[in-house]
């Protein structure tokens, strides 16, 4: 009797490994299958570089900032010797550039001399920062307490701060924030979830509920155009309610999977970014996803960048077009900061 029923469980193990074993070679075709796949089409739509002529900066390992015009470089910003990664850049109308590189925020000049320059503290992050006029930056510093900075670039003072709800963890809190026309500020709580709007005083004027929440930022309409880690770009309202959506992972023939920043075009189109992480994967060149990608309302996308040689851009975070109508960066205000 013993040895039956030891027979009948070795059997039924047996089984359980043979099924384990199958499981886990389909899951093996499956992801062989995912890596083979195409991860953009073999002819792009649009004009590559020559789409337009635009500002580039994405995280990377290296901190690389560039301006494309005709389709070539016309300026780039090499960092050798720093550290950390840029998660935001916005390029002045007078050629200067304020950008947040997770340890700092600096503005460099065209001629890329530092004018001004904010280290965080030990334990601490920046991933974004805004210009308000030609006086002052207002940016976010992870960490415990995250925070809201507003200082004087003129005379290196801190004029106005305020503390951000967190959770643990510095380096996943926070990524982005853009004034509004109104004077406040939008954060997206990436940690929280939440796109929360702020005024100068660090009240709560309303809370959006946006899963994983990269960026958020603020369009004419009064709207909110969204870029979330669920790999999702949507416009919303300021009440949270859903007026596009374009969930990334159901577009057919490209492998997009890290939006970032979303920016709507003045012909009303809209321009995705697609961050390809340099920690986690190993780029393939003969099958690179695209960096960017320019879609309409209904969803067709009339242009994909692909540059990872000659020149090679690396990954992207934003991009911003250099005739733009829409970028009012620096025609900004944070309550009565001018």
């Amino acid at each position: 009797m013993k040895l039956t029923k030891t027979a009948g469980l070795l059997s039924h193990m047996i089984l359980l490994m043979t099924m384990l074993l199958a499981c886990l070679n389909n899951l093996a075709i499956a992801q062989t299958v995912t890596a083979d796949k195409p991860a953009a089409p073999a002819n792009l739509p649009g004009k590559g570089l020559k789409q337009f002529d635009f500002f580039y900066a994405g995280e990377a390992k290296s901190r690389n900032m560039y301006i494309i015009r005709d389709g070539q470089i016309a300026w780039s910003y090499i960092d050798t010797v720093g550290k950390g990664e840029i998660s935001d850049a916005i390029l002045m109308k007078n050629g200067d550039v304020l950008f947040a590189h997770q340890y700092g925020v600096t503005l460099i000049n065209s001629e890329k001399r530092v004018l001004w320059k904010y280290n965080t503290p030990d334990g601490f992050e920046t991933h974004t920062a805004q210009a308000i006029g030609k006086e002052h930056v207002v940016f976010v510093q992870n960490g415990n307490p995250a925070k809201v900075f507003v200082m004087n670039i003129k005379t290196d003072k801190l004029v106005k701060e305020f503390v951000l709800p967190f959770k643990s963890g510095t380096h996943g809190q926070i990524r982005h924030a853009r004034l509004t026309a109104e004077g406040t500020l939008l954060v997206a709580h990436m940690d929280l979830g939440k796109v929360i709007e702020y005024n100068l005083d660090g009240k709560q004027l309303s809370s959006i509920d946006v899963p994983s929440v990269w960026s958020a930022v603020p369009l004419k309409n009064g709207n909110l155009l969204v870029a979330s880690n669920q790999n999702l770009v949507r416009e919303i309202t300021r009440s949270g309610i859903v007026v596009w959506d374009y969930p990334l992972a159901n577009v057919p023939g490209y492998n997009i999977t890290n939006p970032q920043i979303a920016l709507r075009l003045p012909n009303g189109n809209i321009l995705i970014n697609n961050w390809f992480n340099q920690w986690s994967t190993k780029l393939n060149r003969d099958n690179a996803p695209v960096q960017a990608i320019e879609v309409t309302p209904d969803k067709k996308i009339v242009w994909a960048l692909s540059s990872w040689s000659a020149p090679d851009l690396g990954p992207s975070t934003t991009i911003q077009l250099l005739n733009d109508p829409y970028n009012t960066y620096e025609s900004v205000h944070f309550g009565n900061i001018h």
